[in-house]
């Protein structure tokens, strides 16, 4: 089993930066979850662990540096959308096979065979295109396809998210019995709080390109310590129940000011910020640190004024 460290990643799209400063560890056979709203830079911090983006930092499996092509080989990402990650041209032992080193042939093939048969797939599919699968096989194409490659760390990136619910069930569970019986360390993207929860044994809350909260899973979604995770988890629909749009949560929604630098990002939005606080202005002037100093922390000046819990959990 391995682990991973990240140290101040920093990925930047021109002028746009996408990802700043972000820091974590997932202990060797652990899952760390990563949540936030869609541009959060949660996928960017996936495509710089695997190489797809060019990234500044510290990244580093087991001490080794994520740099060199041998060691980036032991991090494999599994992409949401299976039929753009799966080339259609191909069969689905070319596809799996991509994943191979050092093996042709017959040993390829048995090789392929022994992958379909680990997630839960009839070998016989090999000869298929992915058009052919539906998709949930191909998304466990795709997750076979990652395994070839022996990695030591698994990212899953919304692997459920364009899938139905029963389908849903099915990869997760493998993603489960995977991490198991192979002893993987992942990294579980989602929006889906209820599945990370499910999923992970710690979790990271980014926003605006930034870990804002951090701990244990259950420590963060039963005791969420920042406004912005507050938020998440008020907005997780509950059964019987419709929520209308208030005049104050369409404010709440606008674009946070691009020229934050300096303060928190977060402060527009914030129900305990500057807005509703004009005392504080030490929102707008320093940027809030998110300290390790106990295990559950959140980057917030007020954090610890926020009451608990945020509302019932199924």
């Amino acid at each position: 089993m391995a682990a991973l460290s990240v140290g101040d990643l920093m990925v930047r799209y021109g002028s746009v930066t996408a990802v700043r400063g972000v820091s974590f560890d997932v202990a060797a056979g652990s899952v760390l979850g990563l949540v936030g709203e869609s541009g959060s830079g949660k996928s960017t911090v996936a495509r710089a662990l695997v190489g797809l983006t060019p990234a500044t930092g510290s990244m580093r499996i087991d001490g080794a540096d994520l740099s060199s092509r041998q060691a980036r080989r032991r991090v494999q990402l599994v992409f949401q959308d299976s039929r753009s990650s799966l080339d259609p041209r191909y069969t689905v032992e070319q596809c799996v096979a991509e994943g191979l080193t050092g093996v042709r042939g017959r040993a390829a093939s048995a090789r392929v065979a022994e992958l379909l048969d680990l997630v839960s797939l009839d070998p016989a599919v090999a000869g298929s295109r992915p058009g052919d699968l539906s998709g949930g096989q191909r998304q466990r194409v795709a997750i076979a396809r990652a395994l070839a490659a022996r990695p030591d760390v698994v990212i899953a990136d919304e692997v459920t998210a364009s899938l139905d619910v029963s389908v849903q069930a099915v990869v997760l569970n493998l993603l489960r019995r995977l991490r198991a019986e192979l002893g993987l360390t992942m990294i579980f993207i989602s929006h889906n709080l209820a599945v990370v929860e499910y999923m992970c044994d710690d979790l990271a809350v980014m926003f605006d390109g930034r870990i804002v909260e951090y701990g244990a899973v259950g420590e963060v979604i039963g005791r969420p310590e920042h406004p912005y995770t507050r938020s998440l988890l008020a907005a997780v629909p509950e059964i019987g129940q419709r929520r209308l749009l208030s005049e104050s949560d369409v404010e709440a929604s606008a674009v946070t000011d691009p020229a934050s630098a300096g303060g928190c990002a977060y402060r527009l939005r914030c129900p305990i910020g500057p807005a509703a606080n004009p005392e504080r202005e030490i929102c707008v002037t320093t940027e809030p640190a998110a300290t390790a100093a106990h295990a559950h922390h959140a980057a917030c000046h007020f954090a610890r004024e926020l009451d608990h819990p945020v509302g019932p959990r199924g």
